[in-house]
């Protein structure tokens, strides 16, 4: 796919998640701040670092769980972007989070990026932003195909079991928690409330919302458990070996 040249240049990290299936780790810090092992980066850290080489020169962070020490580490941090952090007054749910998040973007005129704070990710922002604008899209959704975590049975039409697969890629794809935003998206999000229940189901309807699949071999992990650290650590042990 041809990139385009006018892929966003700014970006939200959603970064306010307690992160309590990730305890103890989250018990003295937020979950985008819980560290890969072996790596010696937080989550976030790895987020910024690849916005800016996808041509993100600016990056509003959302903060709410112990904001305090998300903000200490920006602040201490050779960071490769320009960041801004807001922390909301009052719980306004996802979409009002994201809506007053982007009302900090440096120009609220073009289009943006957004991701949660949880996702480590690898692939082409440019090219998921081409995506995005030769379908005209008000909101591109990026699309994963996780590994089930358990093993799976194939059986013939009798009922005789053919095969054993471990951990096969699920059938479904899911919402990869990484988007591609046109600037008239912000005034469709609820100032209070959860926009995958109000603005993606309408823009659904509408024809206004895409969906973008990860390029095969596309690097991507949520981060929810103790077990998606350790898994997380043992594939990029893998890469660089």
């Amino acid at each position: 796919m041809t990139r385009t040249t006018t892929s966003p240049t700014q970006a939200v990290v959603l970064a306010g998640g307690q992160g309590s299936r990730l305890r103890p780790y989250t018990d003295d810090r937020p979950k985008p701040m819980v560290e890969i092992p072996g790596t010696g980066t937080p989550i976030i850290g790895h987020q910024l670092a690849w916005l800016a080489a996808e041509g993100v020169t600016d990056a509003v962070i959302s903060c709410g769980h112990l904001a305090g020490v998300l903000q200490e580490w920006l602040d201490s941090a050779d960071l490769p972007l320009r960041v801004t952090t807001v922390v909301e007054s009052e719980p306004l749910g996802r979409g009002g989070g994201l809506k007053y998040a982007a009302a900090h973007l440096p120009d609220p005129g073009l289009p943006w990026y957004a991701t949660n704070g949880d996702i480590w990710t690898r692939f082409s922002l440019q090219d998921m932003a081409a995506f995005h604008a030769e379908r005209d899209a008000t909101a591109t959704l990026a699309l994963a195909r996780p590994r089930i975590p358990w093993g799976a049975v194939e059986t013939d039409t009798f009922g005789h079991i053919t095969d054993f697969i471990e951990s096969p890629p699920s059938p479904y794809l899911i919402n990869a928690g990484v988007y591609v935003f046109s600037a008239a998206f912000t005034e469709l999000l609820p100032d209070l409330g959860d926009h995958e229940r109000t603005t993606f189901p309408r823009l659904a309807r509408e024809r206004r919302l895409a969906g973008f699949p990860l390029p095969q071999g596309a690097y991507w992990r949520a981060i929810d458990t103790a077990k998606d650290l350790s898994e997380a650590a043992k594939e990029l042990a893998a890469a660089r070996g």
